[in-house]
């Protein structure tokens, strides 16, 4: 069965991060990059029919320069429809942004928190519902992840699990419904060597917020994350296993 994906994505077209997270994905499905078409939220009419449409699954990665909380046209109908997909039960894996904007949509508060923000690799906690989670129960207690937000979710969303912690920002995956919809704060789209490739491509602006000391501490700090990078190959399987079945 072959199965098809669209990636949300919040970029500007001079992003160089557009194509990078576009194939990223596909990598780690293990999926040739035509199974998972690129729907541009700042071009395209943003509704849960159109991103539900013709595929299997959908996929929301990071921003760039976008924030949920920033006051842009398209921003409101982007929550909506992740509110909406997330009613209608269809299967959604959304990582950092993606994570964000179904916070929202399912009623928490996402604020900018500056001491919460978490720019490299760090050690993400699975929790005791976790543990017990079809996806969640392939990690190990302890893993590592690449992050790189300064906004975090103040609360649990409705109808939802909460599946991992961190030190820094307690919520950092949910499950919604014990459906096949999943989110974390964390890239499991990004390993240690794009993160470092992605931060040295941002330098100047991480060293404009943390010092030239500390943004080079940090990019010298980011080491593989293959536990994380395994999530989405298990949520395409979980996804598989599923279309069989109905």
């Amino acid at each position: 069965m072959e199965l098809r994906f669209r990636l949300l994505q919040a970029r500007d077209s001079n992003d160089s991060a557009r194509q990078e997270e576009h194939e990223a994905f596909a990598d780690f499905l293990q999926l040739p990059l035509h199974q998972v078409d690129s729907f541009d939220l700042l071009s395209e009419e943003v509704t849960a029919e159109r991103m539900m449409a013709g595929v299997d699954a959908i996929l929301v990665g990071g921003s760039g320069a976008y924030g949920v909380n920033d006051d842009v046209p398209w921003m409101r109908d982007y929550i909506d429809g992740l509110g909406a997909v997330a009613e209608h039960g269809f299967p959604m894996f959304a990582s950092c942004f993606g994570f964000q904007g179904l916070c929202m949509a399912l009623g928490a508060e996402v604020k900018p928190d500056s001491e919460g923000a978490e720019v490299g690799t760090y050690e993400i906690q699975v929790t005791e519902a976790g543990s017990e989670d079809p996806l969640f129960r392939h990690l190990p207690s302890q893993f590592m992840a690449q992050q790189g937000h300064k906004d975090r979710a103040l609360a649990l969303p409705s109808d939802c699990t909460w599946l991992a912690r961190s030190e820094r920002c307690p919520y950092q995956a949910i499950r919604y419904r014990d459906k096949l919809i999943y989110a974390t704060q964390f890239h499991p789209e990004l390993d240690g060597e794009a993160q470092s490739s992605r931060f040295r491509n941002y330098f100047e602006l991480y060293k404009g917020v943390y010092g030239e000391t500390r943004a080079r501490e940090i990019l010298e700090e980011i080491c593989p994350s293959p536990e994380a990078n395994g999530l989405l190959l298990h949520f395409k399987d979980l996804l598989l296993a599923q279309r069989t079945q109905s």
